[in-house]
């Protein structure tokens, strides 16, 4: 893995020397784009307008433009905007991790010690988990602010979770969302029940990328020349009025789910 920022940790007056590695990775599997005639691969490349020539991407700067011109970022102009928090996530507070949204959360990462914090990383590390606790800061990654959630992962490493600030969730006023009306008893009752009938610790092992599995098998066949059949899921029903009563019912008959598809 390849660290993405180096910097410190503000835990009060103690600086906790971190790195920062992306936690996650795609399953997608890798397609190329292809021109339909005769299957070349596509070509992107980053032209001047004016002159229609490839420009290197050690020719590139980035500007804002501003009164009709732009005015042109130098790498200094970066951390000169926030030089404190180009190095250092001060946490500004602790909350209960429970107290955040799901909404916020975008990316993982996990958080490395440098030479020298080993000490101070395992202490926030183990009061965090001590306390069920989270820290919450904001610094600066690829040239842009982050709020950052620091937590215990499997007690073993700290993860910084990059949240969204909430200007940038979008209202949903607009949406045709359903009015306040009180369910009836009956089928309260019985969501509940088939709620409580599948419930389980969550293990994030049942679920697997199957679709990308299957795409690949398919790519396997025709790679072979085999010929593949299509089943073609059923369209979806709408506008139409469901029993609730019945389905629910039908649903507590269903046997308990132990695995995800």
């Amino acid at each position: 893995m390849k660290a993405i920022w180096n910097g410190a940790i503000g835990f009060g007056l103690v600086n906790i020397p971190v790195k920062i590695y992306s936690a996650t990775e795609t399953s997608k599997l890798d397609l190329d784009m292809l021109d339909k005639s005769d299957y070349s691969n596509i070509k992107f490349k980053r032209v001047n307008e004016k002159t229609g020539k490839e420009v290197k991407w050690a020719n590139i700067v980035k500007g804002y433009l501003m009164d009709d011109k732009y005015v042109i970022l130098e790498e200094e102009d970066y951390e000169a905007a926030s030089p404190e928090k180009s190095k250092i996530l001060s946490i500004d507070q602790f909350v209960k991790e429970v107290d955040v949204d799901s909404v916020y959360f975008e990316n993982p990462y996990y958080l490395e010690p440098q030479k020298n914090g080993e000490s101070a990383y395992r202490l926030l590390l183990n009061a965090l988990a001590k306390t069920k606790m989270v820290g919450v800061g904001t610094f600066v990654l690829r040239d842009s602010e982050a709020i950052g959630l620091i937590r215990p992962y499997n007690d073993d490493v700290l993860v910084l979770n990059r949240l969204r600030f909430a200007q940038e969730i979008r209202d949903y006023k607009d949406l045709k969302i359903p009015a306040k009306k009180a369910p009836k008893p009956a089928e309260l009752k019985m969501a509940v029940s088939l709620i409580e009938q599948l419930s389980q610790e969550f293990d994030p092992e049942m679920y697997k990328d199957t679709y990308s599995e299957s795409l690949l098998k398919i790519i396997k066949k025709k790679a072979k020349g085999k010929s593949v059949k299509t089943k073609k899921a059923a369209p979806a029903k709408e506008g139409k009025v469901i029993d609730l009563m019945a389905q629910l019912k039908a649903s507590l008959q269903t046997p308990k789910s132990k695995s995800a598809s």
